[in-house]
């Protein structure tokens, strides 16, 4: 075989020999911790036969539905705790009524996906620190009394307050009601700590940041409700709790789709991403409008409130298409797991040059 038929031949001077390897093996690491660079590119990651490594979950509608209106009860109770401090009937009443449907609606849409709602009486049997569903089980059980019993204070005949059990359920509910409010933080939170819980990618990677998002939309939320049912006049603290839970979740929302990894493009691409981006659209309105003329216009008031529910309900689903997107791509598992195993050896690697420097000269402690 001749050096002229179009083959691999060898370098006939050093420069051509110092080209010949640096295109060859390149000048430095190729990502993977070795020295020399492969002409053959990398191979993206398959699973065996395109198959999920996670099992997708099997909630439907009603559990990102539950984690919103289990949101709105805590704001609202921390709306209508505030509205009875300061005397204003209107958006207590209001908030105290909301705050006790959207907690009957979170109850049942949470029992209607159980499979066995007859069930759930079970949850109360045990209480396990270590477990977000337990404590959240419980921390529902404390919280609802409160707010129903000042909800029913709120719905009292006139003719029935003058009698003895009326007096004392009216006595009762701003107790009642603060005791709501109270633990309305740990409501509001503890549905994210139980999603991030999970094997999901896209919500345990988040597990820092999804209280914080959660907690955010639930003050946006009872804020633009409490807006929604009281007068303008009496809706001021609504207004402030609205625009503070507002940046709070916008501020939340932004640092999830910065975190480094790619666990992330879960949030920011496809449908959970359309829904996001909408969510941060009507939060930021709803927000502006509520710091600026919701105070002087009962319609504006109206459209902010209703703006920043709207807001809250995108976020939730968005999140949950998040995490079911996550599932469904193998890489989002498999991909992490290397980085972190790299991390790992590097970490064990730097560990154990800083030892072997730290190591005094075999010998050099006797001599002299």
């Amino acid at each position: 075989m001749s050096e002229d038929d179009g083959l691999l031949r060898e370098p006939r001077s050093d420069a051509g020999a110092a080209d010949f390897r640096a295109q060859t093996f390149g000048a430095g690491p190729d990502g993977d911790g070795s020295r020399e660079r492969t002409v053959v590119p990398r191979a993206e990651f398959r699973s065996y036969y395109g198959r999920q490594v996670l099992k997708s979950p099997v909630w439907d509608w009603r559990i990102p539905a539950y984690l919103f209106t289990g949101g709105l009860a805590a704001g609202t109770a921390l709306v209508a705790a505030g509205a009875d401090v300061t005397g204003r009937p209107a958006l207590r009443r209001g908030c105290r009524l909301g705050c006790s449907g959207a907690l009957i609606a979170s109850m049942y849409l949470l029992v209607a996906d159980l499979g066995r709602p007859e069930r759930f009486h079970h949850m109360l049997r045990v209480a396990k620190p270590t477990s977000p569903m337990s404590v959240g089980t419980w921390v529902v059980t404390a919280f609802g009394p409160g707010s129903v019993l000042a909800a029913g204070s709120e719905l009292l005949p006139a003719s029935a307050r003058s009698t003895l059990p009326g007096r004392l359920l009216v006595r009762a509910a701003r107790p009642a009601g603060l005791w709501a409010a109270a633990l309305a933080p740990a409501v509001a939170s503890y549905t994210a700590v139980l999603l991030s819980q999970t094997a999901v990618p896209a919500w345990h990677e988040a597990r820092r940041e999804l209280p914080f998002l959660f907690t955010g939309s639930a003050a946006a939320a009872g804020g633009g409700f409490g807006m929604l049912v009281a007068p303008v006049g009496e809706a001021g603290p609504a207004r402030r709790l609205g625009v503070a839970g507002a940046a709070a979740e916008l501020v939340a929302s932004r640092l999830v789709e910065r975190r480094p990894g790619m666990v992330t493009r879960a949030y920011t691409g496809g449908r959970a991403h359309r829904m996001r981006r909408a969510s941060e659209w009507l939060t930021l309105g709803g927000a502006l409008a509520a710091l600026t003329l919701a105070g002087r216009s009962r319609r504006i008031a109206a459209g902010a409130g209703a703006a920043l529910l709207a807001g809250g309900v995108l976020q939730r689903f968005g999140t949950f298409e998040a995490g079911v997107a996550s599932t469904k791509d193998p890489a989002y598992v498999v991909v992490p797991q290397r980085e972190r195993l790299r991390a790992a050896e590097r970490e064990r690697e730097q560990r154990a040059r800083r030892g072997a420097q730290d190591e005094p000269e075999a010998g050099g402690g006797d001599r002299g």
